[in-house]
């Protein structure tokens, strides 16, 4: 999840135009995608990549990395928490409405490798309320934005975290990798 360094995750109006990336940025993504077959969204986060992903990588000026990601997408199962969203006639895609913490357990006790979340700030609020987040990558921007999405929101109790690595790119972005205690 990207941030900024005073913890949000998007500007007031959901903007995002702040995040800094980079192809090394892409190639250190990449290395997570390679380890993970299931890629966790809320409903906002999945329209918008579903909404791009899939033909990313078939377009004639498509980068590396869209060509990378598109198939790494489209292979992916694809989990999806709405209240909102039906499931019928989505491919490869599950969606969980309720019993979050039974649900998700479930998933996670199946044979496979990772779930990655990517942004959905609203669904990751969920997930660590129930104590569902295992470990946190966050890309940290140079950015103060002074308000909008917060990273961090409906903790119940203190959460203490380990600190597994840490990695500096030229762009000045500096990921975090922690695992929960």
């Amino acid at each position: 999840m990207h941030t900024s360094l005073d913890g949000f995750v998007a500007g007031p109006n959901g903007e995002m135009n702040w995040i800094k990336v980079d192809e090394d940025i892409f190639d250190f993504v990449g290395t997570m995608t390679d380890k993970a077959d299931a890629a966790l969204y809320g409903r906002v986060t999945y329209e918008m990549m579903q909404a791009y992903w899939p033909t990313a990588g078939d377009e004639p000026n498509a980068s590396k990395h869209d060509k990378e990601h598109s198939a790494w997408y489209n292979k992916v199962k694809k989990i999806v928490l709405s209240k909102t969203m039906s499931q019928e006639g989505l491919d490869n895609t599950t969606v969980i409405s309720g019993s979050l913490a039974e649900n998700i357990n479930k998933i996670k006790n199946q044979d496979g490798e990772n779930i990655l979340i990517f942004g959905s700030p609203r669904a990751s609020h969920s997930l660590l309320s129930e104590g569902l987040i295992d470990e946190f990558w966050l890309f940290v921007n140079p950015v103060l934005l002074g308000q909008g999405t917060p990273l961090f929101k409906g903790i119940k109790e203190t959460t203490k975290l380990k600190l597994i690595e840490s990695k500096t790119f030229a762009c000045g972005v500096i990921a975090l990798h922690y695992a929960c205690k």
